[in-house]
């Protein structure tokens, strides 16, 4: 092989060289289109295009924009699906469930807590940062999962709930109140817990017509 081959054959583009490097490069590259893009506007096929390999492979390494961005953050996408299952199941406690999943995946575990609570420290200063934290929040933990039990205003609610949890984890972890940071983790499940219930599970309004039209019970 002549020199001038030996260099067209080293420069030939063509698959990456390795699982690890092309796994890498599609990291590197989804994570500055989130930080450009946000969450919900970055799509498989921009960081597919951006990493110069096809989305199917993309889908290969990571199944869901979700799991791809769990891999960005360093956020096992194991804690991710625990949390959405906290929606599983009957109503009953369903409050209590979301906040101990919520609390589990940001403080118990530390895979997850690390890099969620420097994501989160990262919000509070950086615009951007914030944004990113309310769409994953929002969108991925809170908008899907409420939707699906068919309430109304599921954003509304996500974004009610999304902002007691978050301001929980600040007042415990970030600004360290001492109440918060003292009280054992099932009290802060009981005493939140209800009221995050009341935003995911309304309770229906009983009005003076519904009595009246309400049907007899006999000997009454």
């Amino acid at each position: 092989m002549t020199a001038q081959s030996k260099s067209v054959s080293t420069g030939r583009r063509g698959r990456r060289p390795g699982t690890n490097q092309t796994r890498q490069a599609i990291l590197d590259a989804a994570r500055a289109r989130f930080a450009a893009d946000g969450f919900t506007a970055t799509t498989i096929r921009r960081v597919a295009a951006d990493a110069e390999v096809d989305a199917s492979l993309v889908m290969q390494f990571f199944r869901s924009k979700d799991e791809l961005f769990a891999a960005v953050m360093s956020v096992p996408a194991e804690a991710l699906t625990r949390f959405s299952s906290a929606f599983k199941g009957t109503d009953a406690h369903l409050g209590e469930r979301v906040v101990r999943a919520f609390l589990e995946v940001w403080e118990v575990e530390s895979s997850s807590s690390k890099p969620l609570m420097a994501m989160l420290r990262g919000a509070i200063v950086n615009d951007q940062a914030n944004d990113q934290l309310r769409e994953f929040l929002q969108e991925r933990l809170l908008v899907d999962n409420i939707a699906l039990r068919a309430v109304d205003d599921p954003t509304l609610r996500a974004g009610i709930v999304s902002s007691m949890l978050v301001g929980l984890i600040v007042g415990r972890g970030i600004v360290g109140v001492a109440p918060l940071t003292e009280a054992e983790r099932e009290t802060l499940i009981a005493l939140v817990g209800p009221a995050v219930q009341s935003v995911l599970v309304p309770v229906p309004v009983v009005t003076d017509d519904d009595v009246d039209d309400a049907p007899e019970t006999p000997g009454t």
